[in-house]
């Protein structure tokens, strides 16, 4: 009977995610000679080649696409027997890992980390900004706990099988223009098709946000934005209307209460959203990641229906 040394599972579920040695090298903190040396070692405990030559590098064979299934299988069973332990003994300790993009984590992820620091100060919590489309591999491998991520109407993000997706908070989008804008003045609802001759800003390409503005503009303006700033800073896009007459569609929370150099108002065909989503495993969370999530839902709870102070 095979011993199964779950820190070499998991590097085979690293490189089956990820493709390369290189890939898990730079994930795991790891020299890739070290990575090749794991692997090595786990073909010898399978008894078999797991590896075939792919041009200059390697990829899964039969025998190792078959092995990286049974490697889920086994590590999410050792995520729960440590998270029945942890919940056995009912001491609420432990590391959770958590990104999200930088509206969230400024806004609900360190207020959150705060109050566990009061509640349940011997969990270890470590938090970075990061978007969901780039913590999907780290999440699915046990590598990152929580992912706080985005979403728009009209643009539904994919539902990974493994991942659980738990709505924290939906909140209106917003026509940002500079104050001096000439649609800025009467105060009301701005149409979109009254923007096509307008510079915008956007988050990155490849985000949610981005894909949601050209959208947006093309469905219920019928016309390509002329987008020629990208940030997936909130404040720096927020920069760019004010100093560089850009205009922007953006999120509620991401906006200041008074500026008196932004003119914030509603979209005037309709009613647009982000929906914020914490994405966990589909697994038995440990005590810890529970009180730490329970924290997060509880500050979003806070910003329900919590709309921008008029500006301008």
């Amino acid at each position: 009977m095979v011993g199964w040394d779950l820190r070499r599972l998991r590097f085979l579920r690293e490189f089956e995610e990820r493709g390369t040695l290189g890939a898990v090298a730079a994930a795991l903190g790891y020299s890739p000679s070290t990575v090749s040396q794991q692997m090595a070692l786990l073909e010898r405990d399978a008894g078999t080649r797991l590896f075939e030559k792919a041009g200059r590098g390697v990829r899964l064979n039969d025998a190792g696409r078959l092995l990286a299934h049974h490697a889920r299988v086994l590590l999410s069973a050792a995520e729960a027997a440590e998270a029945d332990l942890a919940a056995l003994g009912g001491d609420i300790r432990g590391t959770v890992r958590a990104g999200g993009l930088q509206s969230a984590a400024r806004r609900l992820l360190v207020p959150a980390v705060a109050h566990m620091m009061v509640d349940h100060p011997a969990v270890r919590l470590e938090v970075f900004e990061l978007e969901l489309e780039q913590a999907l591999p780290g999440l699915r491998l046990g590598a990152v706990d929580l992912v706080i991520g985005d979403e728009y109407d009209g643009h539904p993000r994919p539902r990974p099988a493994g991942l659980r997706f738990t709505l924290l908070l939906e909140e209106p989008l917003k026509v940002v223009l500079p104050a001096g804008h000439p649609l800025a003045a009467p105060g009301g609802p701005v149409a979109l098709t009254q923007l096509r001759s307008d510079i915008w800003t956007a988050s990155a390409e490849g985000t949610g946000h981005h894909a949601m503005v050209i959208g947006t503009c093309r469905a219920l303006g019928g016309y390509e934005p002329d987008l020629r700033h990208r940030s997936s800073d909130a404040d720096v896009q927020l920069e760019l209307v004010r100093a560089a007459a850009a205009v922007a569609l953006l999120p509620a929370l991401t906006l200041p209460s008074e500026d008196a150099a932004l003119a914030i108002r509603d979209v005037a065909e309709t009613t647009l959203k982000r929906r914020l989503v914490a994405v966990t495993r589909d697994a038995p969370p440990a005590p810890a990641l529970t009180a730490f999530l329970t924290a997060i839902t509880q500050q979003a709870h806070q910003f329900d229906h919590v709309e921008p102070g008029p500006s301008a």
